[in-house]
């Protein structure tokens, strides 16, 4: 499958690795890559290339396969073993591409055989760079260009402007205690955003505690949230402690608070006004510090003008809005997002996958994902379940997506196919039964025949134990 990438995709100035011993294609690499408007660092050993990963963090390493001393393929097994999610693409003369036909079934990203003409290799990189992430400005490790430490963001990858700028917003407003609504479809990743948030506040230490408006009944919303006392109502055997109250001194997240109860909506706004929570049947309110963050895929001023949403709740709980864009409006992250997903789930399946095939990542990367993150979550993880191959292929990727299969077939080719299948759906309905089917087919048997013969198709194949 051929796929062209944007090259708007991929960060300005991305950091290319160039590891090789041949000091003239070194140059004439460097020269190139640096036109195309790239970073680039160089190596003349696998030795130096590992010194220099572990020092400057490139973003795709370009090497040689024989290298002096260790081998690009021992380089690439260290480089696999400290940075699974760093792309490899291998340079190899035509006496070594059974090694890097190997080296792919192990998770190098590909292999260009020299002469390699330079619009393809262009493309390999462009098309590689979408598994890197994308370094915070500055970035060294995991720290950020401030000197923060980004690990809050934990959990959320990508590479893409948008959702950049989503991050850097939400690390801004995490330093402050101001509500926060979090916008996005269902599977855009909401509740690890608002994770997120908490953990760059000042509330990291203090409980995260989150709820699911839509999926509690009214009558038990109102406890969950709340909490009540012993004997408040029937079956109130003994005092429940409500959320409010959980997460006293840390962050509250409202998910789906687009779909609360009218009646519910004035006793939260009471909440939020008064910082202070009545349990169900109790007498008296008891003050909490929680700061709330709240999240819908709901178009609330849709809901507002429909009166089925407090305007005065609304304006309490949105002091700042965060929108997470769809999976297809941030399509360069998605072969960097199912690349991080199959390196999880490798745990969990306890298989040797080592990555997905690139034909795969470039279906991945232009189909439509009504489901967003979740959806893909999902794809990747029904294809890591049932491969028991290294590479996750194509054909799995179609099969999880539900893609029908159209391979390029002359007409020659598709008239041979849907022939043979015909005859042989006919021999299986007939168990095997030239008479029969010749009938059918409406052909007299002679014929039927010599198409059993052109196809290589027995009868006797297709007769049960018990047939004649």
């Amino acid at each position: 499958m051929n796929t062209t990438i944007d090259p708007a995709a991929r960060p300005a100035a991305a950091h290319i690795l160039i590891i090789d011993d041949d000091q003239d294609l070194l140059r004439l690499l460097t020269l190139r890559l640096q036109a195309w408007g790239f970073r680039v660092s160089t190596a003349a050993s696998a030795e130096q290339g590992l010194a220099r990963i572990a020092i400057e963090a490139p973003q795709l390493v370009l090497s040689d396969i024989r290298l002096p001393g260790k081998d690009g393929l021992a380089l690439f097994d260290e480089i696999r073993a400290s940075r699974p999610s760093l792309p490899v693409i291998l340079l190899t003369a035509h006496g070594t591409i059974p090694d890097a036909v190997q080296a792919m079934s192990r998770g190098v990203y590909c292999y260009l055989t020299k002469p390699f003409d330079s619009q393809v290799l262009r493309e390999k990189i462009e098309q590689a760079l979408q598994l890197s992430p994308l370094p915070a400005a500055g970035a060294t490790g995991t720290m950020g260009a401030l000197g923060l430490d980004e690990s809050w963001r934990e959990g959320i990858i990508f590479r893409s402007s948008r959702m950049a700028e989503v991050i850097e917003d939400a690390r801004v407003v995490a330093a402050s205690d101001a509500s926060v609504l979090i916008r996005g479809e269902s599977g855009t990743g909401k509740e690890i955003l608002a994770r997120a948030i908490h953990r760059a506040s000042p509330r990291a230490k203090a409980p995260f505690v989150a709820i699911n408006c839509a999926a509690i009944p009214e009558p038990l919303l109102e406890s969950e949230l709340f909490g009540h006392v012993r004997g408040a109502f029937t079956g109130a055997a003994s005092a429940h402690t409500g959320l409010f109250q959980s997460a006293d001194g840390g962050t509250l997240l409202l998910d789906e608070i687009g779909d609360m109860p009218l009646a519910l909506q004035v006793k939260l706004l009471r909440v939020l006004q008064e910082r202070a929570v009545r349990p169900v049947g109790a007498t008296r309110a008891e003050p909490v510090d929680v700061r709330v963050l709240s999240a819908t895929h709901r178009d609330l001023d849709a809901t507002m003008a429909q009166g089925l949403f407090r305007e005065d709740l609304y304006y309490r709980l949105d002091v700042v809005t965060l929108t997470l864009p769809r999976l297809d409006e941030r399509r360069e992250d998605i072969a960097l997002l199912a690349t991080h997903f199959v390196q999880q789930l490798v745990k969990k399946y306890a298989k040797g996958i080592v990555g997905i095939a690139p034909e795969a990542l470039a279906l991945l990367s232009s189909a439509a994902w009504p489901g967003n993150v979740r959806q893909l979550y999902n794809v990747v993880e029904q294809c890591c379940a049932l491969t028991t191959a290294p590479l996750i292929t194509l054909t799995q990727v179609q099969r999880a997506l539900r893609v029908p299969t159209l391979d390029a077939l002359s007409y020659a080719e598709a008239k041979q196919r849907f022939e043979r299948n015909y005859l042989v759906q006919l021999l299986k309905l007939t168990d095997g039964s030239v008479a029969d089917a010749a009938r059918i087919a409406e052909r007299n048997r002679t014929e039927f025949y010599r198409l059993l013969q052109k196809h290589e198709l027995a009868p006797e194949m297709f007769r049960s134990a018990t047939g004649q």
